[in-house]
């Protein structure tokens, strides 16, 4: 019996010490970041046909509109990702963000009647997107702890998945209830699916690693900054002892890259600027060589970011396709036409697929047939991403000025929704190879920072990616209508004119593969000169729950 006892005390004391995180708790996250992913999905390709034939927009016009809506939803993760960072945790942030998600969608159906209000809009879809999006691939990550490099890999290859195949199920089942049934229904489905997901997040809270920051990153940079500034005139110490480390620091010293921010962490006098729990007393004077790595850190990676700015604005050219799409014949078996604002699809059906052939079938054999593990490095997976995006922009151009001829041979140059007899199949090509660039160029920006910083800015960095895409519909927008101002000279139509068959789309797109190909050895360049950051030690970032 006293065995008896003792084992059923132990059995006890195990099971209450379970080890939380692993994979049992990677569907509840990834699921709450699909399902939020339907609507916005859903709504972007259906607004240009809406708003031209609703409220009689101009291509340029609804061009600008839609750019503006979605810059200011993917600026909204820059806050999410510093207030989880900072202060709230990423448990808590993604929480509150999935809540804010469900009641908004109600706010979306006004965007289809008559008393249009985008900035209401704006603000309601973006509110709960900047608390999931930044939060939700690094908190998974938080799940499984030091994994090795394929591990990591994997994880984000499948959750970028089903994060698409997310987006698929609005482009295809929301978009065609929201056809036969209306918004109103369309959306009812959003929020349902939505509430589940929530509950479904919250219901696995037990079972998750919980991170929560210790200081705030952005008051830490800034002092940095003037700490540097302060000390700028300070020679540097001969020996790392010289240097602020704080408490049971693992950092021996600085790095020598950007050298300059190394004067934030001289220690002039330690028994007039260090107290006796080993914190400075005038942090803008003195910080630790941990705040100024991560500052570096954020700086070395500016470059490499960038580049996928101009990838962006690629991968953002999916509002002419869906007018492109209405004017060609999309029967394809059995009399099913395909909505033209679904043709969207293809692109993440082929992440989805790219990623099963790539997990399950590329990466096996090459390991194979080489004897090892095979792992192909964050910075050629980006740079193919690129090159791809090239081709993409090539194929659409080439296409484009098929359909053009085409359209022109059969009489259609001044009745531009009539229907071309080219099949819908035409734009297959240039979206199978954009979803791979995708797949390759997004994967990558995401492992890529999730690698170089530290895990107290794994949301900073992770919102990198989304602070890229804003920029990129900005610049989007204003290239838009440079070339549209531009070529429209001397009472000629413009290259994007209302018309889309007077219009000169093909040339467009020629110019966005040329700016393509400028970037992608801009992007060769930066990596060869591109300095790791991955030795940065974490400190100030714990568990809530252990």
């Amino acid at each position: 019996m006293a065995s008896q006892k003792i084992m059923e005390k132990g059995i006890s004391q195990n099971s209450s010490k379970r080890r939380k995180g692993g994979f049992v708790t990677l569907p509840f996250i990834i699921a709450n970041e699909a399902l939020e992913k339907v609507p916005s999905y859903a709504l972007v390709p259906s607004m240009m046909l809406y708003l031209k034939s609703n409220y009689y927009m101009t291509i340029a016009a609804g061009h600008n509109l839609i750019n503006l809506w979605q810059a200011v939803s993917n600026f909204a993760p820059i806050m999410g990702a510093f207030f989880a960072d900072s202060y709230m945790g990423r448990f808590l942030t993604i929480g509150l963000g999935s809540i804010c998600s469900f009641p908004t969608e109600e706010n979306v159906i006004r965007i289809f009647k008559p008393e249009f209000d985008v900035t209401g809009c704006d603000n309601s879809m973006s509110i709960g997107a900047g608390g999931i999006r930044p939060c939700s691939m690094p908190f998974g990550a938080d799940q499984l702890g030091n994994h090795n490099e394929k591990t990591l890999e994997s994880y984000f290859c499948w959750y970028y998945a089903a994060a698409s195949l997310g987006g698929s199920l609005g482009l295809t089942v929301v978009i065609y209830i929201l056809q036969i049934y209306g918004w109103k229904v369309g959306y009812g489905v959003c929020a349902c699916l939505i509430f589940i997901a929530t509950v479904a997040f919250y219901i696995a809270s037990p079972l998750y690693v919980k991170r929560k920051a210790t200081t705030s990153l952005f008051t830490g940079f800034a002092q940095v900054v003037a700490a540097s500034y302060k000390n700028r005139n300070l020679p540097f110490p001969s020996q790392k002892s010289g240097y602020h480390h704080g408490n049971s620091s693992e950092i021996t010293g600085p790095s020598e890259k950007l050298r300059f921010l190394n004067k934030a962490c001289i220690i002039r006098n330690a028994k007039l600027e260090i107290g006796p729990d080993g914190l400075a007393l005038d942090p803008r004077r003195l910080c630790t060589v941990q705040k100024v790595e991560e500052l570096k850190a954020l700086f070395k990676v500016i470059p490499i970011w960038s580049t996928g700015i101009v990838m962006a604005i690629a991968g953002s050219q999916h509002l002419f396709p869906v007018l492109q799409a209405s004017s060609m014949n999309r029967h394809l078996f059995g009399g099913f036409q395909i909505p033209a604002a679904s043709l969207t699809v293809f692109v993440y059906c082929t992440v989805v697929i790219w990623v099963v052939l790539y997990e399950r079938v590329i990466i096996p054999l090459a390991s194979k047939v080489k004897g090892e593990q095979v792992y192909i490095s964050v910075m050629l997976r980006m740079g193919v991403g690129l090159f791809l995006s090239v081709i993409a922009m090539g194929l659409t151009a080439i296409v484009e000025n098929v359909r053009l001829n085409k359209a022109i041979k059969e009489g259609h140059v001044k009745n531009p929704t009539a229907m071309v007899n080219m099949s819908v199949m035409w734009l297959l090509p240039q979206y199978v190879v954009m979803g791979v660039a995708e797949s390759l160029s997004t994967l990558g920006q995401f492992e890529f920072y999730h690698r170089e910083f530290p895990k107290t800015m794994s949301s900073i960095g992770n919102s990198l990616f989304f602070l890229s895409l804003a920029v990129a519909h900005i610049l989007s927008s204003a290239l838009f209508n440079i070339v549209n101002e531009s070529t429209s000279r001397d009472g000629k139509p413009s290259w994007v004119a209302d018309n889309i068959t007077e219009a000169r789309f093909d040339k467009y797109y020629w110019r966005l593969a040329g700016l393509s190909t400028v970037n992608l050895f801009y992007y060769i360049f930066c990596c060869r000169s591109y300095g790791s950051t991955s030795d940065i030690v974490d400190e100030g970032y714990v568990s809530e729950e252990k």
